[in-house]
């Protein structure tokens, strides 16, 4: 049962898009899912429909408490996709964790009693390098990293390469990169295929062969609380573009020799 995370510092490359309709994707498959919205704007989970009242639980309260996530994690009414959903606490996640024991781990040591219930386990981050994100950073078996086709998301990914050694070197996480999605996607325009060509010619095989293409339907699909596989027909290029992501992902989980899970044992004590 994999932990991908799904990371970017810069915001507007995708992360919640593809968080969402990946794991809605693997769900279709016939696959268990739970997707973890770590999100302090709760995209993913408004996306589903499931933002609910200020008192209702959330993953704020099982990183703050230390609870189970199991005690959190809500039926989305698609099969076999659930959900772990943001809260208005999430926003004081940060400052809580900096003072919390070993506080890097606290979500590894949530995350202990739903690894064994689910076959993938998705977690939608924040835009910026905080505690949050890098407690999902921990916790993960691999890393997936969308990169939308612009000059400045390029830049940010040395800063976040930079943030990934540390984590290693410091906290002795692997951290793994699956791999890296380009997203928002227009091979009309000059830029996207400059942006293509470095990536490629940087990461080599890690970047994913298929793009996720330009498609307002990915901007309107979540006011309709739906993902892009109900928005969309079969013929329409944002589930084509989708379907393909699950096909790779699931590929790479594959022949990954890290595809098992960590012993859980290793993470320190609360």
């Amino acid at each position: 049962m994999p932990i991908l995370c799904i990371a970017n510092q810069k915001g507007g490359v995708g992360k919640t898009t593809t968080a969402v309709n990946l794991a809605a994707g693997l769900a279709r498959r016939g696959r268990k899912v739970l997707l973890c919205d770590l999100d302090i704007q709760g995209s993913a989970t408004a996306t589903l429909g499931l933002q609910g009242r200020g008192d209702q639980p959330s993953i704020a309260n099982c990183l703050m408490e230390e609870r189970p996530l199991s005690e959190v994690v809500l039926q989305t009414g698609k099969p076999g996709l659930y959900l772990a959903p943001a809260g208005e606490a999430l926003a004081a996640v940060d400052l809580h964790l900096a003072s919390a024991m070993a506080r890097e781990h606290v979500l590894l040591r949530c995350l202990r009693d739903v690894r064994t219930q689910f076959d993938d386990i998705i977690i939608d981050t924040a835009p910026y390098l905080g505690l949050l994100t890098t407690n999902a950073l921990v916790a993960c078996d691999h890393v997936l990293v969308p990169v939308c086709c612009e000059y400045l998301p390029i830049l940010g990914l040395k800063l976040f390469s930079e943030t990934l050694a540390r984590i290693r070197d410091r906290i002795g996480a692997p951290c793994p990169v699956l791999g890296y999605l380009l997203t928002l996607y227009d091979p009309r325009e000059r830029i996207t295929r400059e942006v293509e060509q470095i990536l490629r010619r940087t990461f080599g095989e890690l970047v994913f062969p298929h793009p996720v293409r330009v498609n307002t339907r990915h901007k309107a699909s979540p006011s309709h609380r739906k993902t892009i596989f109900e928005f969309e027909g079969r013929a329409g290029r944002g589930r084509q573009d989708y379907e393909r992501v699950v096909d790779e992902v699931l590929a790479r989980l594959q022949a990954s020799a890290s595809i098992q899970p960590r012993a859980l044992a290793a993470a320190p004590p609360a």
